[in-house]
């Protein structure tokens, strides 16, 4: 071993450094060679001491040792060697012979790699010291400058002071106006001040250390461009600190009717000050402030559309010869969403409306007016001296039509379609649809192939953390599967557990104690679920390992979970010819999904079954001619914010069913249950509906606390399967509706989002009790568990689909619960959230020509103040009391 390659392993820097600085280019570059060997020899275990002893020296050793600049730039930014760096200064004392155009090549290399391979700063800047040629503007280098000038706060002076010593500002800052996240770092440094970067490049603008002109013309240009909310505000800052001139303002006219149109709320705000600023003073043309109008007043910040109908009313006092161009701008409000800026709008036009004196100019206004709520419609055609325009009365309810249940196709033919489909499954996730066919496939090519299978199965095997042959393997699969570790989170579990048997890698010992004591897990709400799905896997593996079977009985037809009583009677008819024994908890999950709502079906099917003259022939014939799926009582119970549900007894589910299944048909209690369980993740939950498909209430009572969970603490993901229960059949009860109250006031969109799938689902089936939920809502909204903000999001989602008369049965029976509060001067729910709730109620009222009376919307709509609540409640009283046109 050379002195050099002992030194870089013993981590002796100081060693390495005077022995490389008396070597010639050629004696370094042999000893390269050595240096490759050691890095991949550390490579291997590169976190242990001797490799992060060992890492500093190489990576100098490395960079000296090489003369290419491309190698010394791969060398220097390698991965492996990121955290155990060499010193810069160390690097550039070793490179600082090299010829200029080398040492620039090096520079601009290194600056262009990804800020993710974390080149010091330091190096950089030294280099191009070393070299004096131009300084890199890649976004790494950028961003290291930034920092670099921000983080010199220890020294006492301020961003300013290193600014003016900086040779590189104007190209850097050139920049820093074209690179990608510069506002957040700005901002994060120093933020906003007299010590800021928006007020240092002020002063340098001002100094002439930076071009006026260029400098506006770029923080101008980045806004235009958008990007980042704190790139925006970061560069508005600048720009602000710039304080332009009105010429410069005026020049740049077009740049601000771009920004007050499409720019971020804050950028827009600023542009339409400018813009107003430069209308009341005459530099901006009337038809320029029409432009300008047409685009705010559609935005949907509140705020600015405001502010432009202040604008358009003094400019119409300012010069009221305008009135030709700036009325119709006004009036193009008049079809905004919301009906205090439409009433806004119309008081504008109502104030100058002497000035419209031209027939052409009112027939335009009135035909604008038509946009309008039908309560403002009819006192802007008195204003203009119109005819009302006619209103309909005829509505047309409008909700999407239900989804179809699909059939489930036949599972693969072929071990290697089924190896392709296990491997999409784990790869992926996948519904009840994949999951059963899956299964069904994985039960039916062992008992045809098991050889096959396994050959087919092989890739996929191979890529499991459990299999002893991989090379990732972190737990015998043994161990997983034995040690108290029964209950199935997933369905990638599920496959695993079926694959693992196949692959030898569980005892028969471990499936027949599985099968025998059932799941060694903590008992929870979700017990009675998670067991009977538990239990039918457990099974099918143990059978897979003992006594394959042909195929499975309960496979359900639909995508729903649902199993024609016809298929399961030809099932059963196929293992008595095959003289196969059949699984009990296989049996038990087909008798659960077999559909037994049409009863003419049910009883034809029962004939045949009994006439196979099997055991499950004779218990099946019995399930199907008894009573249809029933519901246990259920009373409400409160749990601080909380309506939860507790439901009784059904000795049909336990009767005559496995030990696993019996949980079902037991009670479930509010305060007796253990709610905080190992069921956390959505994928085994959207599983839960197709236990038990006609009988949704039963999954809904014990999947209550998580879904309204949604709501009280701000949880997120368990709405995905309230579509699921909307499709499924029997009863939608006291628990459906619940869960689909919580999920309307969920705090994340997409779980509003699902919860608004499901209500239109039970609302196209028919299904939906509007009194219920609207009782359910006001309560919750009450009680503080469902805030009314959300929940008028999610109204209005449901009601723009064409549901307006749904949701307005939905909102008159939620209204007065939290209306009669106001009425004895209680405690009421959010004013403002409230207020968009009475607006939706409004809307909807208006759209479907709802009519009657709100008990306590009266004393409401009487209050005093302009308020969103009462602005809003008078509509809604007017709406209702409005009579109808012929």
């Amino acid at each position: 071993m050379s002195s050099l390659l002992e030194a870089v392993r013993a981590g002796r820097t100081a060693e390495v450094v005077s022995l490389l600085d008396g070597m010639t280019d050629a004696e370094r570059r042999s000893f390269f060679p050595e240096l490759r060997a050691l890095r991949k020899e550390l490579r291997s275990d590169q976190w242990n001491a001797a490799s992060r002893r060992a890492y500093p020296a190489l990576h100098a050793a490395g960079a000296a040792c090489q003369t290419g600049a491309a190698a010394v730039a791969s060398w220097l930014a390698a991965a492996d060697m990121r955290w155990s760096q060499a010193s810069p200064g160390l690097l550039i004392h070793l490179l600082g012979d090299r010829e200029t155009d080398w040492l620039v090549d090096v520079t601009h290399r290194l600056a262009q790699r990804p800020e993710s391979a974390r080149v010091p700063y330091e190096l950089l800047a030294g280099l191009v010291r070393l070299s004096g040629g131009p300084v890199p503007t890649t976004q790494a280098y950028v961003h290291g400058w930034v920092e670099h000038i921000g983080g010199g706060w220890e020294l006492g002076n301020t961003v300013l002071d290193r600014l003016r010593k900086d040779p590189h500002l104007a190209p850097l800052v050139a920049a820093a106006f074209e690179t990608e996240d510069i506002g957040g770092r700005w901002a994060w440094t120093y933020g906003e001040g007299p010590d800021s970067w928006a007020e240092a490049l002020a002063r340098l603008t001002d100094e002439g250390a930076l071009d006026r002109g260029a400098t506006v013309d770029a923080c101008v240009a980045r806004l235009l461009r958008g990007g980042s909310a704190a790139d925006q505000r970061s560069f508005l800052g600048v720009l602000k600190s710039l304080a332009l001139t009105r010429d410069e303002e005026r020049e740049r006219i077009a740049d601000w009717l771009a920004l007050a149109s499409d720019g971020m709320s804050v950028v827009a705000a600023h542009a339409q000050s400018v813009l107003g600023a430069l209308a009341l003073d005459g530099d901006l043309a009337p038809s320029r402030l029409t432009e300008m109008s047409g685009a705010v007043l559609f935005r949907t910040e509140k705020k600015l559309v405001r502010a432009q109908l202040v604008l358009l009313g003094k400019a119409l006092a300012r010069d009221p010869s305008a009135a030709a161009e700036l009325l119709p701008a006004a009036a193009q409000a008049f079809g905004h969403e919301d009906s205090d800026v439409q009433d806004r709008a119309l008081k504008l036009v109502e104030r100058h409306a002497k000035k419209a004196d031209t027939g052409p100019l009112r027939e335009e206004l009135a035909v604008a007016s038509e946009q309008l709520i039908p309560v403002l419609r009819a006192r802007a055609a008195r204003t203009l001296g119109v005819p009302a325009a006619s209103w309909t009365p005829d509505y047309e309810e409008v909700l999407p039509p239900p989804p179809q249940p699909v059939r489930l196709a036949p599972a693969p033919e072929t071990a290697a379609e089924l190896g392709e489909e296990v491997g999409a499954l784990l790869a992926s996730g996948g519904g009840v649809t994949e999951f059963e066919r899956t299964l069904d496939g994985l039960v039916r090519h062992t008992y045809r192939d098991k050889g096959a299978l396994l050959e087919a199965l092989a890739p996929v095997v191979s890529q499991r953390w459990w299999d002893p042959s991989g090379p990732e393997r972190i737990l015998p699969s043994q161990d997983y599967f034995s040690n108290g570790h029964r209950g199935i989170g997933s369905t990638e579990d599920g496959i695993d557990l079926l694959l693992a048997t196949l692959r030898g890698g569980l005892l028969t010992a471990t499936l027949h104690s599985a099968v025998q004591q059932g799941a060694r897990t903590h008992e929870c709400v979700h017990s009675a679920l998670s067991r009977a799905f538990d239990a039918r896997l457990w099974e099918v593996a143990y059978r897979i390992r003992t006594d394959p079977l042909p195929f499975l009985l309960s496979t359900p037809t639909w995508s729903t979970g649902l199993l024609e009583p016809d298929e399961l009677v030809a099932r059963l008819d196929t293992y008595r010819r095959l003289r196969v024994r059949v699984s009990p908890a296989d049996f038990a999950q087909a008798l659960l999904r077999v559909r037994r709502a049409d009863r003419s079906v049910a009883a034809a099917a029962a004939e045949d079954a009994a006439a196979l003259g099997t055991a499950e022939g004779t218990r099946l014939a019995a399930w199907l001619t008894s009573d249809g799926p029933t519901l246990p009582t259920d009373r409400r119970r409160t749990s601080g914010a909380r309506i939860l549900v507790e439901c009784g007894e059904l000795p049909e589910l336990q009767e005559n069913f496995p030990e696993e299944f019996r949980p079902l048909g037991r009670p479930v209690s509010v305060f007796k249950e253990r709610w905080y369980c190992h069921h956390w993740t959505q994928d085994i939950r959207q599983h839960w509906p197709a236990l038990l498909p006609e009988r949704r209430e039963l999954v809904a009572v014990r999947m209550l606390r998580d879904i309204s969970a949604l709501a009280v603490e701000d949880s997120r993901g368990a709405a995905a399967v309230l579509p699921l229960l909307a499709e499924a059949g029997g009863a939608a009860g006291e628990a459906v509706h619940l869960c689909l109250a919580y999920g309307l006031g969920a705090r994340h969109p997409e779980d509003r989002l699902a919860a608004v799938d499901a209500l239109l689902v039970l609302a196209a089936r028919g299904q939906l009790d509007p009194a219920r939920l609207g009782a359910d809502l006001g309560q919750l909204v009450r009680r503080g568990a469902v805030k009314p903000l959300r929940l008028a999001e999610s109204t209005r989602t449901a009601a723009a689909t064409g549901a307006n008369a749904t949701i307005w049965g939905v909102l008159r029976h939620a209204l007065p619960v939290l209306l009669a509060d106001l009425a004895t001067e209680g405690a009421v729910a959010s004013g403002r959230g409230l207020g968009e709730l009475v607006g939706v109620a409004a809307e909807c009222a208006e759209r479907s020509g709802a009519r009657g009376e709100i008990p306590h919307l009266a004393q409401a709509a009487d209050r005093r103040g302009s308020s969103r609540l009462v602005t809003q409640a008078r509509r809604l009283r007017d709406t209702l009391a409005e009579e109808r046109a012929a």
